[in-house]
């Protein structure tokens, strides 16, 4: 059986044209999407955020956040994210390419996404005001159809519908769980291969 490399992973995002959003009503932000290999297999690493952050509390994401002024560009928005909420050195992070633009229309803003290998083990250093914890999802486990539905979350004081993956009591669903099921649709292809 064929096996998925960091090569073919690079290739399919290498290829792929992402899709921008453009809407001056909303705030911009980008994501690093880290994966890493554990015992053979590929995980994407993903943090739970602390009850204290101004959105999203409580929520499972990625690191990342606003773009600031000192940011040249998104990419460096997301690296510098990626080191205030849990230590990731820039030097560290090996970019194999951009996801489609995300947003998230409660909050109001367009999340860019970066996928990026890293090292591992890696000695993370979390900062406990805006991440309660890091954890991990074995690339495999995303791919698995099973552990994907639609359902209802909350978004404020209602509930709105949204993609989600399940995994170990953890409930990964809206803007991360739209970007997670992108990524997985791009790798559908060589899907019949063994992550």
């Amino acid at each position: 059986m064929l096996k998925v490399t960091k090569e073919k992973i690079a290739q399919v995002l290498h290829n792929y044209q992402k899709k921008k959003i453009s809407n001056g009503n909303f705030k911009r932000s980008a994501v690093l999407i880290p994966i890493f290999c554990k015992e053979g297999e590929y995980h994407i690493l993903f943090t739970k955020r602390s009850e204290r952050v101004n959105f999203h509390k409580g929520q499972f994401c990625f690191p990342g956040g606003n773009r600031e002024s000192r940011d040249s560009n998104l990419l460096e928005t997301a690296l510098r994210e990626a080191k205030e909420e849990i230590g990731l050195e820039a030097k560290d992070v090996d970019i194999m390419g951009e996801l489609d633009d995300c947003a998230t229309l409660g909050s109001g803003y367009i999340i860019s996404p970066f996928v990026a290998f890293i090292p591992y083990p890696y000695h993370f250093k979390m900062d406990n005001k805006e991440v309660e914890y890091i954890f991990c999802v074995p690339l495999s486990t995303l791919m698995d159809e099973s552990n994907f539905r639609q359902d209802y979350y909350p978004a404020g004081d209602k509930a709105v519908p949204s993609q989600a993956y399940k995994y170990e009591g953890k409930i990964i669903w809206g803007a991360t769980a739209r970007i997670v099921r992108q990524f997985i649709e791009l790798l559908c292809p060589v899907s019949k291969y063994r992550i």
